[in-house]
């Protein structure tokens, strides 16, 4: 049937991802035939010092700082609800420059009515984010100072970058990640054993959180990734990554692992063989990177 030419028909995908964050991705997965499976690796929870953040808030209510450079939806997310503690809304942003790392990030400030003033325009990283920040100049910018509002283990490539452009960097922690509870039994042995068609690892702390609460996917798992620093970090804990999204987006990713999933059904009838999925189809030794 034409339901059963769908590139990933009958796959089963391990996203490491609560479902509410994972809705658009598992839609377009479902388009493709496939059914995904969410287990949840990170639990963000409130710094353990808030008066750090407290005090960044403070600052940019009484024009402290240039820009304000969010990294992320949570840290969206985590400033917006410092804000409603303190009875302030978007207006509390005037004057002020605000970047976003990438489109995701910048629909959720958009959510404020606010566009941001920078968003990279080639990769959607910190990396990228430093590549188009301009250089502070004295005549034109009136404050040297950046607010970044961040995740505690967030890498320091932003801050360094800002600070050989000339710019002061009020580095906050407003939000932790920490990893989530084990997923159940049968989803753990479904990792270890192979029953997964494929994972796909939409950051960094997804590969290692699941790692280590569920254990490494079985080797004839396809493991995708959303950008080039998860695929590092992928490789780095002993997986092979068989898909890499062109751009860091979770509907770019699906579209990757569908063309994937579509070129080995290619390989398998020029073949003459009968199309199988990854899961019945399982080497005897563990995949190296």
């Amino acid at each position: 049937s034409w339901f059963e030419t769908k590139p990933l028909y009958g796959w089963r995908i391990l996203v490491p991802r609560t479902k509410e964050q994972s809705a658009s991705l598992a839609s377009r997965l479902r388009g493709y035939g496939a059914v995904s499976e969410e287990v949840p690796t990170i639990s963000v929870e409130p710094p353990r010092n808030p008066q750090q953040m407290d005090k960044a808030v403070r600052g940019l209510v009484e024009g402290r700082y240039e820009w304000v450079a969010f990294t992320s939806v949570n840290a969206v997310k985590a400033v917006r609800e410092k804000f409603e503690e303190y009875g302030l809304d978007a207006r509390a942003f005037s004057g002020l420059k605000i970047a976003a790392v990438g489109e995701k990030t910048a629909e959720a400030i958009a959510t404020w009515g606010i566009r941001p003033d920078l968003v990279p325009t080639g990769e959607q990283s910190a990396r990228g984010l430093v590549e188009d920040w301009p250089p502070y100049d004295d005549t034109l910018d009136p404050i040297n100072r950046v607010f970044l509002p961040r995740a505690d283990i967030a890498t320091e490539t932003l801050v360094a970058g800002l600070i050989d452009l000339g710019w002061e960097v009020d580095d906050v922690t407003a939000y932790r990640t920490v990893r989530a509870a084990p997923p159940p039994a049968p989803t753990r042995d479904a990792i270890k054993t192979g029953k997964f068609d494929a994972v796909l690892f939409t950051s960094s702390s997804t590969v290692r959180n699941l790692v280590g609460i569920a254990g490494k996917p079985h080797p004839s798992t396809i493991i995708a990734c959303i950008g080039p620093a998860t695929a590092k970090t992928a490789e780095e804990h002993g997986l092979r990554v068989d898909v890499m999204a062109e751009s860091p987006s979770v509907e770019v990713l699906a579209d990757a692992l569908a063309a994937f999933g579509a070129a080995r059904r290619v390989a398998f009838l020029e073949a003459g063989e009968p199309v199988t999925k990854p899961s019945q189809r399982r080497p005897s030794t563990r995949r190296k990177a």
